[in-house]
């Protein structure tokens, strides 16, 4: 006997529809609004096509080249030598002294048993991996160009004790003194960009950004756990990093973070769309009068309905501090203490930054929950 063909109502299609319409656009809006994920993660073919994402960095670090002009390098080994480093290890890689793109051949725990320094022109491409980075003082990007650093889990870093390191293939092997337990340290460095990283429970800072360094952006990390996230500024008494510029955008800060998301000192830093859950003691600081944009943030104070300020300022003359709150969402008792109103934003550094449109607040928490190690399979959008 034939069975009759099933009725479905019309207005249930409807609703159907509507939902399947609503999922799309739920997991579309991420990449349709982060002006740095839609320049390459629409591509299922992005394995092939790696060197695109060195295109798609914004705000001031955004001609960082890493190693765009030269060979693709798979690390295919997980042990480290930091004086004599096999061919195939991460080590061996970064120390080259020319362009290079560097990624990973399978999952990988790498225990550093001394701090890795980058060399100009590198790119470290963790995508289509699982890679884990720990050990003595992790990534240290010291007097170099054109680096990238994208897709890393990067967590434990310790202090290092002194030792030998080879720190390039043309520097050779030098006697280093020990370095705090930063996961990503960059002294005196230019064009540099930090993207999509997971960072937590390090020595001292998860990212320091010193000693002169100029032209950086660190977009979509997630950062947790930990009590100094980010210092942009070595010392209230040092010049070099007063003409320090640098886009921080796209970040998820929490939970688990102290201070620190970020301290500025003397520099320009423009922070944006980034999404702060609770924090212990303030989200962003400085001192030795910065300038600071704080512009399409979202800020989530303690769920207790008390007051909780977003800054502190430092030893700051409010005279001299530029802090501006533009279109900022503070929920549950948050606020921002502005500072130098009577001044105008230093407008051509304003206009550096000006290469991604800042998103409505109502769309960072969306967007930044796909920060930080992005899980991303061959011939799939990532």
């Amino acid at each position: 006997m034939e069975l009759p063909s099933p009725r479905i109502h019309k207005m249930g299609l409807i609703k159907i529809a509507i939902v399947l319409l609503f999922i799309e656009a739920s997991f579309a809006l991420p990449l349709h609004y982060n002006a740095i994920d839609k320049c390459w993660r629409k591509n299922p073919n992005w394995a092939q096509d790696r060197k695109k994402l060195a295109t798609c960095a914004k705000g001031f670090g955004a001609r960082a080249k890493g190693g765009k002009l030269g060979d693709i390098y798979t690390v295919t080994r997980d042990d480290d030598n930091p004086v004599n480093p096999a061919p195939g290890s991460l080590r061996y890689a970064v120390s080259r002294h020319r362009p290079l793109w560097i990624t990973f051949a399978r999952d990988m725990y790498i225990t550093l048993h001394m701090p890795l320094f980058l060399t100009s022109h590198k790119t470290l491409d963790g995508r289509g991996a699982n890679v884990h980075i720990a050990g003595m003082s992790c990534l240290r990007v010291w007097n170099v160009t054109h680096v990238i650093i994208h897709g890393l889990i990067i967590h434990d870093c310790k202090e290092s004790t002194p030792g030998n390191v080879l720190i390039s293939t043309t520097k050779g092997v030098e006697k280093i003194y020990p370095q705090d337990g930063d996961a990503i340290s960059i002294q005196s460095a230019k064009q540099v960009w930090i993207d999509h990283n997971t960072l937590s429970h390090c020595d001292d800072g998860l990212i320091d950004v010193t000693l002169g360094s100029n032209k950086i952006t660190i977009s979509n990390n997630w950062f947790f756990n930990h009590n100094e996230a980010m210092l942009l500024g070595n010392s209230d008494e040092d010049q070099a990093d007063k003409n320090m510029m640098i886009t921080v955008a796209f970040n998820r800060f929490g939970p688990g973070l102290m201070q620190r998301m970020p301290r500025i000192r003397k520099g320009y830093a423009h922070v944006a769309n980034n999404f702060y859950n609770p924090w212990g003691i303030y989200a962003i600081g400085g001192s030795s009068d910065p300038t600071i944009l704080s512009e399409g943030n979202v800020f989530v104070g303690p769920n207790d309905y008390t007051k909780k300020q977003v800054t502190e300022h430092k030893g700051c003359d409010g005279s001299l501090c530029v802090w501006r709150s533009l279109n900022d969402e503070f929920l549950q008792g948050a606020y921002f203490e502005q500072s130098g109103l009577d001044k105008p934003l230093p407008m051509p550094m304003y206009k550096l930054h000006e290469s991604f449109r800042v998103l409505k607040t109502r769309i960072v928490p969306l967007v930044t929950k796909e920060a930080g190690a992005l899980t991303c399979i061959p011939h799939v959008q990532c």
